[in-house]
């Protein structure tokens, strides 16, 4: 099933499920118990927002060998951890606004994985059970600052940075999907997700040794190589094979 968060004309948002391009509304809660209503409303109607609203965003750094590469660095023993504040949440369609303390902004195309259940030191084997769904994600990241700060949260955390969407698949298959990105429609990234060093059960596993997870809360699973800059005016569109198309205009 495909779950959406969206809005019509300036309602309040609501939850919606998927079928056949049209949307029908979920009441109750996504994590627990809900009813589904008919899908009546065509999705090119409505404005798609983030599909969930995590408490917390935590992302994987250098999770593929060849990303790890172009950015000089080794690949990491544990997985490498970071947060994104949810302020930097957008959906796909909105701008990512490139900040002025910045010269150098890049893309990072992502699996992203959304926690179903509460969870804490989650073993790996055991580590589906808490998985609700997956989506695409883009890391937006002020690569210059990256380098210069030495800590990735003022790299990683301006308005607009968490672009993730556009909706939820609960019956996904992660295990080997190809995650592509396109500036302009220029080939940027592609890879497979079977290419990840660490594989999703071990980023659960790892993160819930450290943190609690809540429903709703969202991990992004590292980029492939080739990211590269953005700048005023280009189209970033990221794309998982059987997954979906995540776009954002980029502007100043």
């Amino acid at each position: 099933m495909k779950i959406v968060r969206y809005k019509t004309n300036d309602d309040e948002p609501i939850y919606g499920w998927v079928l056949n391009d049209k949307v029908g509304e979920i009441q109750g809660n996504i994590f627990a118990e809900y009813r589904r209503r008919e899908t009546k409303t065509p999705i090119k109607d409505v404005k798609l927002l983030a599909p969930c609203e995590p408490s917390k965003i935590i992302c994987v750094g250098r999770n593929y060998v060849e990303h790890a590469k172009e950015l000089g660095s080794e690949v990491s023993k544990t997985p490498l951890i970071f947060l994104k504040p949810p302020s930097s949440i957008i959906a796909t369609g909105e701008p990512i606004i490139l900040p002025p303390q910045s010269k150098q902004v890049e893309h990072e195309a992502e699996l992203v994985v959304i926690i179903g259940k509460r969870a804490k030191n989650v073993a790996v084997e055991n580590a589906k059970e808490y998985i609700f769904g997956f989506t695409i994600g883009n890391d937006i990241t002020a690569r210059d600052l990256q380098k210069t700060d030495g800590q990735w949260t003022r790299a990683k955390g301006f308005d607009t940075f968490c672009s993730f969407g556009p909706w939820i698949d609960t019956e996904f298959d992660a295990s080997d999907a190809v995650v592509t990105c396109r500036v302009n429609g220029q080939m940027r990234q592609m890879a497979s997700t079977r290419d990840m060093v660490f594989n999703v059960g071990a980023i659960i596993g790892y993160i819930t040794s450290v943190m609690t997870l809540e429903p709703g809360d969202v991990i992004f699973t590292g980029t492939p190589a080739g990211v590269g800059e953005l700048k005023n005016g280009d189209v970033v569109e990221v794309e998982i094979e059987g997954l979906g198309k995540l776009s954002n205009p980029v502007t100043t």
